[in-house]
C-alpha cells in the first residue's frame, strides 16, 4: 500500500495508536471519548485477531479474581495502578451496555455467549463514538519523532501510544515490532519468551507420549527460586510433551534447564497407597490411582508397581512420594506459533505505572501485551488490555 501521505499534507490528531489489538482499541476508544482526535494504525487487515480466536472464539474477556499478584512481571507492583481503577466490574459494565450476553465458567473466567466478534464490535463502537478514525493494512514504517511531535504513515501528534502487543501467535501477523519501537526510543526491554505454551519432552519420556490425548486432573508446580507457582488443573498429553491449562499456567514460570513437578494424585491423603493395600491387598495400582487407566498402567510400569499387596510398604511410601511430585525435565515450549501470549516486554521501570507513559520520553506510551506484564490463562491478560489502555487513555 502506498503511503497515506503521498501527494498530500500530514494530517494532524492528537493521538497516534499502533495495533488495533484489545489494547489498542481500548485506548483509543477511551482517548475518542475524551475528545481528542485519534488514529489507529495497523498492518492487519482485521481488526482484534486475537480476540477473535481467544476463548475458543468466545472471548474470555476477563476473570472476577483479577489481582496484581497473578501477573508476572520484573516489577510485580507495576500493574497494581491500571488494575486497580479500571476493574473487571467496568469492563463488565462497557459488555452489558452493549447488550452482550455472557456467562461465568470456572475460576472467574467470563465468556462471551456468542461469538468473540461481539467484542471486537463493542471496541469498534466505542470507538466510532469517539471519532476515532482506523487505517488497517497500513504499514508503521519509519516513525519520526521532532518538535515534540510524531510522525507515523502520514499522521503527526505529540503522543504516541506502543500498543502492537508480542510476537506471540504469529500467524494472525503478531510480530516484535513493540520492542524495536521501544529501543529506538532509549526504552529497555525484558528479554521475551513464549507464555502460556505447552511444553516438549525430550526423547527419553517417550513411554508418555504414547499418551497423547490423555488428560487428567494435576497439580502442576515450576519456577526456580523467588517465582514458584502451583496450578491445579488439567494437564494434557500430547505427541510432544505436555499441555493442558494446568501445564499452560506453568509454562509461563517455566526456564530452560528446570524441571517441573506434577501432583497426579492432589487430592489424595498422606499414606493412601498403604492404606489401599491393607484394604485391598489384590489390587493393582493402576486400579487405584485417580486417573486414567493408560496413564494408570504407564505410572504404574515406570515405579515398577502393579499389584500393591506384592509391594512391601517402603516401596509404596516411595511411590506415593514420586506421584505426588513426578519430575519431567522438558526440553523446550512449542515457540510463539502456540504461545497465547509473551512473557517479559518492554521494561517497566522506563514507565509510569498510573498512566503508562514513559517517563523520559515525553508524549511516548505503551501498553497491553507489549509491556513486561503477563496475567495467567483465564482472562488476565484481556483485563490488562482494558486496564493499561484506559489508564494510558486518562493522560492523553
Amino acid at each position: 500500500m502506498a503511503p497515506l501521505w503521498q501527494g498530500g499534507a500530514m494530517r494532524d490528531m492528537d493521538v497516534i495508536v499502533l495495533g488495533a489489538g484489545g489494547a489498542g482499541l481500548m485506548c483509543a476508544a477511551s482517548a475518542g471519548r475524551r475528545g481528542r482526535r485519534v488514529v489507529v494504525i495497523d498492518h492487519a487487515d482485521e481488526p482484534g485477531k486475537k480476540i477473535l480466536i481467544s476463548g475458543g472464539g468466545r472471548c474470555n474477556f476477563t476473570n472476577t479474581g483479577t489481582v496484581p499478584e497473578r501477573y508476572l512481571s520484573a516489577n510485580p507492583h507495576f500493574a497494581r495502578s491500571a488494575l486497580g481503577r479500571y476493574t473487571p466490574d467496568d469492563f463488565i459494565a462497557l459488555v452489558d451496555r452493549h447488550g452482550i450476553a455472557w456467562h461465568e465458567k470456572t475460576w472467574g473466567q467470563l465468556f462471551c455467549d456468542g461469538p468473540a466478534r461481539a467484542i471486537v464490535a463493542m471496541l469498534l463502537d466505542e470507538c466510532a463514538a469517539g471519532g476515532v478514525t482506523i487505517r488497517l493494512s497500513t504499514a508503521i514504517g519509519e516513525i519520526g519523532h521532532a518538535d515534540g511531535a510524531y510522525t507515523v504513515a502520514g499522521y503527526r501528534a505529540p503522543a504516541l501510544v506502543i500498543a502492537t502487543g508480542g510476537p506471540s501467535i504469529p500467524k494472525l501477523g503478531a510480530t516484535g515490532i513493540a520492542y524495536d519501537i521501544a529501543r529506538r526510543f532509549g526504552l529497555k526491554v525484558v528479554e521475551p519468551r513464549p507464555a502460556l505454551v505447552p511444553l516438549k519432552l525430550p526423547g527419553g519420556e517417550a513411554l508418555f507420549r504414547d499418551l497423547a490425548g490423555v488428560a487428567t486432573p494435576v497439580v502442576a508446580r515450576a519456577g526456580g527460586k523467588g517465582r514458584q507457582a502451583a496450578f491445579a488443573e488439567a494437564a494434557l498429553f500430547t505427541h510432544r510433551g505436555l499441555s493442558g491449562p494446568a501445564i499452560l499456567q506453568a509454562s509461563s514460570y517455566w526456564r530452560h534447564g528446570e524441571d517441573i513437578g506434577i501432583d497426579f494424585a492432589p487430592d489424595a491423603p498422606a499414606g493412601w497407597l498403604l492404606a489401599a493395600k491393607r484394604a485391598r491387598p489384590r489390587a493393582t495400582l493402576a486400579a487405584t490411582l485417580p486417573v486414567p487407566t493408560r496413564l494408570a498402567d504407564a505410572l504404574g510400569a515406570r515405579l515398577g508397581v502393579t499389584v500393591l499387596g506384592d509391594a512391601t510398604d517402603r516401596a509404596l511410601a516411595a511411590a506415593e512420594r514420586r506421584l505426588a511430585d513426578w519430575r519431567f525435565l522438558p526440553d523446550g515450549t512449542e515457540g510463539y506459533a502456540k504461545a497465547e501470549v509473551t512473557v517479559g516486554g518492554i521494561a517497566t521501570d522506563a514507565l509510569s505505572s498510573k498512566t503508562m507513559a514513559a517517563q523520559r520520553v515525553p508524549g511516548l506510551y505503551a501498553i497491553g501485551e507489549a509491556v513486561d506484564v503477563t496475567g495467567w490463562l483465564g482472562g488476565y491478560n484481556f483485563q490488562w488490555a482494558w486496564a493499561s489502555g484506559w489508564a494510558a487513555a486518562q493522560a492523553l
